[in-house]
């Protein structure tokens, strides 16, 4: 058996594991987001399938999960399987090094998003179409100047680029409670197909575009100024992270966050944006600070998230407020 573990909430980590199954004919895909990530893995770990191959993408770990991601990975191998870990989030030298050494293939930048990574390395393995696949993952995650990706994106034209991959992007955030859509959205993809092929996609698009010209207003009643970061409850039905950049674009502050408490975990999940002139690496940030307070979180260096517990939420926004310059 082969299996795709990839991120489910955005589109780098749907092309990332479109790219892979269209490489690989994969049997399973399993899409996450960071939180249930250890708990598939052990999963998949515990399970008595023979595994051939493991592939995860678009998946960045934290100081509270990452030396449990290494053991799980170990054991899998162990087992015979064929382990590959790609990824674009922030790395410690220590986790590289304790992967390779685990056997794992790792295959890792921060200069390129996941899914260019994924078309780089098997682009031979792939038709022509992939590209476009690529293209969109690296357009959604703001990485298309970046130096791989700039010679990708602009063989398409730049608006139907733009419209299928913001069109992608409506469907996968309006669709995580829907893994059975995600999935469908997968296969579609991985028959070389656009977004405006999958069935009742454009619709759902449509949907949500919707509920963000609804939200905006109140949003902005909602958001609180401080020195050096804007922060506000995610009180609506849409993505952290199309909130957050719209809190971070009406404040004009290196920095923004937003946050939603989850019952069932008793915390509260963060998403963070800077702006081009935020100086701090983010993710880096997040991760220490996150971990202090006996939550996790980590990303890139102008976007990423982390899960707080309940009555830390305060200490963190003022630890983040007082880090950013």
């Amino acid at each position: 058996m082969s299996i795709c573990i990839s991120h489910k909430e955005d589109a780098d980590g749907i092309c990332s594991a479109t790219l892979v199954k269209a490489a690989f004919d994969v049997s399973k895909v399993i899409l996450v987001d960071y939180a249930d990530l250890i708990a598939k893995l052990e999963k998949v770990a515990a399970s008595d399938s023979t595994i051939e191959q493991l592939f995860i993408c678009d998946l960045g770990l934290s100081k509270k999960n990452e030396q449990k991601f290494v053991e799980l990975l170990s054991k899998i191998v162990s087992g015979g399987a064929e382990v590959t870990y790609i990824d674009h989030h922030d790395v410690s030298k220590e986790i590289m090094q304790a992967l390779k050494k685990a056997g794992v293939i790792l295959i890792h930048t921060i200069e390129e998003c996941t899914s260019i990574q994924v078309y780089a390395k098997y682009k031979k393995r792939l038709p022509d179409h992939a590209a476009f696949l690529a293209a969109m993952g690296a357009l959604t995650d703001y990485m298309e100047t970046r130096p791989v990706a700039s010679g990708i994106v602009p063989r398409f034209d730049r608006q139907f680029l733009m419209l299928e991959s913001t069109a992608l992007s409506f469907m996968i955030s309006a669709s995580q409670h829907d893994d059975d859509f995600l999935v469908k959205i997968v296969d579609t993809l991985t028959k070389m197909k656009y977004p405006h092929d999958i069935r009742g996609g454009f619709d759902t698009a449509e949907r949500y575009a919707k509920k963000v010209a609804n939200a905006v207003e109140s949003i902005k009643e909602s958001v609180v100024i401080l020195d050096n970061i804007a922060h506000a409850p995610s009180t609506v039905e849409l993505s952290s992270g199309m909130v957050v950049n719209f809190v971070l674009g009406s404040s004009g502050k290196p920095a923004a966050m937003v946050y939603k408490f989850k019952d069932d975990i008793k915390s509260y999940v963060v998403s963070i944006r800077g702006s081009a002139g935020c100086k701090v690496h983010l993710g880096r940030l997040t991760n220490e600070l996150s971990s202090e307070l006996g939550g996790s979180g980590g990303g890139h260096d102008k976007a990423c998230g982390a899960v707080i517990p309940k009555d830390r939420l305060e200490e963190f926004i003022e630890a983040l407020d007082s880090r950013i310059a």
